[in-house]
């Protein structure tokens, strides 16, 4: 598999696990979405909000959209699951038509990023990616786990790419329209 058919069924994987994760967010009971945590970031509110901020910095670098740091320091946190989750939605949706709109010559590209203050910095398109996507999940983690103190059990976030998982997932799959998720990516040039 190409790196650029690998990070598209990444951004896949991105769309389904904040699926999946929201789904059991927007089941939480009055008060726990906001209530103080122990994490990096004290709620589930406070985290989910960083990951949409931090999404749209590095889309905005990727797509060379010229927004920069304002895009991470103007976000606007929600307050509201539903409107945070639709948020997410549109701009995982964004994502995945970044990354099947990518060929294989352009994970060695480079774009700039912004970093303020810090400077401009060329970074490679795979690697940016690359970096996204562990900085999601390593944020959903955290928020899987505040989940287990509250009302709401915590997804299963890791039956997304074996064959094995397929069954547990089926469903998902079909809803997000990614039924042919193994045979359309892996049939990439």
């Amino acid at each position: 598999m190409s790196l650029a058919a690998h990070l598209c069924r990444m951004a896949r994987n991105n769309r389904w696990s904040n699926d999946r994760l929201y789904r059991a967010v927007l089941s939480l009971r009055p008060g726990e979405f906001e209530a103080p945590r122990t994490s990096f970031f004290p709620s589930i509110a406070e985290t989910l909000n960083h990951i949409l901020a931090v999404d749209l910095y590095y889309l905005d670098a990727l797509k060379q959209g010229g927004i920069g740091p304002a895009a991470f320091q103007q976000f606007i946190p929600y307050d509201e699951v539903a409107a945070l989750e639709a948020a997410q939605r549109h701009w995982d949706e964004e994502l995945i038509a970044f990354c099947d709109g990518l060929s294989e010559d352009d994970m060695a590209r480079r774009v700039v990023t912004d970093r303020g203050e810090a400077g401009r910095f060329p970074e490679r398109i795979g690697d940016l990616l690359a970096h996204l996507f562990l900085h999601d999940i390593h944020h959903r983690g955290q928020v899987h786990a505040m989940l287990a103190g509250t009302s709401v059990e915590p997804p299963q976030l890791d039956e997304f790419l074996l064959d094995f998982d397929a069954p547990l997932r089926r469903e998902e799959m079909q809803r997000l329209g990614f039924e042919e998720l193994n045979t359309a990516v892996l049939q990439r040039p």
